[in-house]
């Protein structure tokens, strides 16, 4: 990933809760050849099972999950507010049905790990699946939730990754 600096996940200086929140990000998974990305606004970051890990949320209808159910690594690419309007088309938009990085402008690159990231992210992380399962509806402890965000019952698989490598885009326009 030229132009990019791998640094420890410890050694990210944001707030997991805004980074992931309120700045969204692409979620990918695939290779060269073929992919998909999918913006997200929900996640985690933290330490599990003596691993640094990302936890990603992907709803069953989502084209993107089945790259992400059939790959063994995914990414995470984070952008500057500038990029609003190409993560909209990642977030309205299926690539079963148009070519997202055609109509958003965004460029993908190759990691490490021959996954996919985009080379306008500022940063981007490269995770390894450890764990997949499905929100269950009986493990809700008395609140509104399912009825606030699941009245379809389309309860989203979440994936646990371990983090592989953070990589920080270096120079005056990083991202």
């Amino acid at each position: 990933m030229e132009n990019y600096e791998k640094i420890s996940a410890e050694g990210v200086n944001e707030n997991a809760a805004k980074l992931i929140g309120q700045g969204w990000m692409l979620i990918t998974a695939g290779n060269e050849k073929l992919f998909n990305s999918m913006t997200a606004s929900w996640g985690t970051l933290g330490h599990l099972w003596n691993k640094n890990i990302a936890t990603i949320f992907i709803r069953p209808q989502r084209y993107t999950k089945e790259f992400v159910d059939k790959e063994s690594v995914f990414t995470l690419s984070f952008f500057k507010e500038i990029y609003r309007p190409a993560l909209q088309i990642y977030g309205t938009k299926s690539g079963r049905d148009c070519d997202k990085v055609k109509e958003a402008g965004i460029t993908p690159i190759a990691t490490p790990n021959a996954s996919i990231a985009f080379s306008q992210a500022y940063m981007v992380m490269e995770c390894k699946k450890l764990y997949a399962a499905t929100i269950n509806e009986s493990s809700f402890l008395g609140s509104s939730i399912v009825s606030e965000i699941y009245p379809q019952k389309d309860f989203h698989d979440f994936y646990i990754g371990e983090i592989l490598g953070t990589y920080i885009k270096i120079g005056k326009n990083n991202g």
